[in-house]
């Protein structure tokens, strides 16, 4: 599933193409996505300029100047500038044609991810309740530590929760508590003030080095150019189960937490 770095590279890779350029053309190829395409998203669109691609947690918003598109890649979309005559294939779903001749393109096999409309995208369902960006001053030690008093919750489920932060994805979550010295089935709330800085910024170093990178592939994501990410040869823990731990060469464990598969060392992580 693309993560935030995934999407931030996204939307680097698509901003230049498409702020400040008129929409001439929507064509909906398939609007059964994870929520139905709005039947009048063409109607809302059309003829109005592009003023700013923003991205808020997983969600990319298409800026007009009046309302915004948006969209989310759900578990294997991605959005594609096509600059050529380059035919549609099975799962684009979604075509946005700009008079500058430019189309963005959405492919989604699995159809989890969603094109929507909204007035004002702040306060869209989807949006209100979500925690801070984990790169800003906002999201911080202090932060994770008032919020987490009392919590039973495993720390990896805890930074998981996009209502505490959001973005911080499963193979970002391994990495940051490696990064961290922390056991991922340790309780939130029995984490220190100081254990808690040092995973607030092992969060923000992760995931600008992973943007830096393009974000991480495993299977599906490609970026607006039809490369992958390249962090995955970065990754310390995530997918090395078993390995020696880069630090101590205590091998990796694997367990399951909530589903996902949570790799660390025995060793340095406690």
């Amino acid at each position: 599933m693309p993560e935030l770095p995934e999407v931030e590279t996204t939307r680097r890779g698509i901003a230049p193409h498409c702020e400040g350029q008129t929409i001439d053309r929507i064509r909906v190829r398939n609007g059964n996505l994870r929520w139905p395409v709005p039947e009048d998203i063409a109607t809302q669109m059309e003829g109005q300029v592009i003023r700013s691609v923003d991205r808020r947690a997983k969600y990319l918003f298409l800026n007009l100047d009046r309302g915004t598109a948006i969209i989310h890649l759900g578990m294997s979309g991605s959005l594609r500038i096509i600059t050529d005559n380059t035919p549609a294939l099975a799962h684009d779903h979604i075509d946005l044609m700009l008079q500058s001749g430019v189309i963005l393109r959405f492919n989604d096999p699995r159809r989890f991810g969603c094109w929507l409309w909204s007035d004002a995208a702040t306060t869209h369902p989807l949006i209100s309740s979500l925690g801070p960006e984990p790169l800003s001053a906002e999201f911080n030690g202090g932060m994770l530590y008032r919020l987490s008093r009392s919590k039973n919750t495993p720390v990896k489920s805890f930074i998981m929760d996009s209502h505490v932060v959001v973005g911080v994805g499963n193979i970002y979550a391994n990495e940051a508590l490696y990064k961290a010295g922390i056991h991922p089935r340790r309780k939130a709330g029995r984490i220190s003030l100081d254990r808690y800085c040092r995973l607030a910024e092992a969060v923000k170093e992760i995931l600008s080095a992973a943007i830096l990178m393009g974000g991480t592939t495993l299977r599906d994501f490609v970026n607006s150019d039809g490369k992958p990410g390249y962090f995955a040869q970065s990754l310390l823990v995530y997918g090395r189960t078993g390995e020696p731990c880069p630090e101590c060469e205590t091998p990796l464990k694997e367990i399951r937490l909530s589903g996902r598969s949570t790799v660390y060392c025995p060793r340095c992580q406690r």
